[in-house]
């Protein structure tokens, strides 16, 4: 293990769950951080709780990672935490296979089981929770998220802090006119997407069909 420092921001579920893949990278996990004071100063999973302000002045030169699966929350937490001048960590889990043809943003999550195949641009702070699989020619701009089961075939563009529920399955677009997933549109868990979201929307079933806009 290094003796480089890492931070996960958030105390749920997920959090440990980023706690863990931190460990398997080879970090050394510090703390957790979180914003709600009736968890601040207590132990989860033998880390200490703290403020970003405790974290910052305790450990200046950790390296944060975001534990938190809301993409809207994650990008205000992120950007507190830049503000605060500490460096974001990027966490990809050594059981991801993945070709040399892909492109990394900061703030990256990653989680086991995942597949990713080639000539894929990942963004920055986007998370691929577990047992998710990414075809060719994949595009995943800033903030997107893949809940755990994800299946995104190839020529496919996910939007701007948009997010795919768990299970939910996303069909090919075409080199001419890919598949588009909008930015902040929301993909139910267990769907089957088979043409294009628009910005915003949230659609459900299959085959997926709108039910509401946010």
């Amino acid at each position: 293990m290094t003796t480089e420092r890492i931070a996960v921001f958030g105390a749920g579920g997920f959090a440990r769950e980023v706690a863990w893949l931190a460990e398997v990278c080879g970090y050394r996990v510090s703390c957790f951080v979180d914003d709600d004071p009736t968890k601040i100063g207590r132990v989860l999973n033998e880390l200490p709780i703290l403020s970003l302000d405790e974290c910052a002045t305790k450990f200046p030169d950790v390296r944060v990672s975001a534990g938190i699966g809301s993409p809207q929350s994650r990008k205000a937490i992120m950007d507190r935490v830049a503000g605060r001048g500490l460096e974001i960590c990027t966490l990809i889990h050594p059981r991801v296979e993945r070709s040399r043809w892909i492109t990394f943003g900061a703030g990256v999550v990653i989680c086991a089981g995942n597949i990713l195949t080639t000539n894929i641009a990942v963004g920055n702070h986007v998370q691929i929770n577990l047992d998710c699989t990414v075809g060719h020619d994949v595009q995943l701009a800033d903030y997107a998220t893949l809940a755990p089961g994800v299946h995104v075939s190839g020529f496919v563009h996910i939007g701007y802090g948009a997010y795919v529920g768990t299970g939910a399955t996303i069909i090919n677009g075409t080199r001419d006119q890919p598949l588009t997933i909008g930015a902040g549109a929301v993909v139910g868990a267990g769907a089957c997407v088979t043409r294009s979201v628009d910005e915003n929307v949230t659609v459900v079933g299959v085959p997926a069909k709108p039910v509401g806009r946010r």
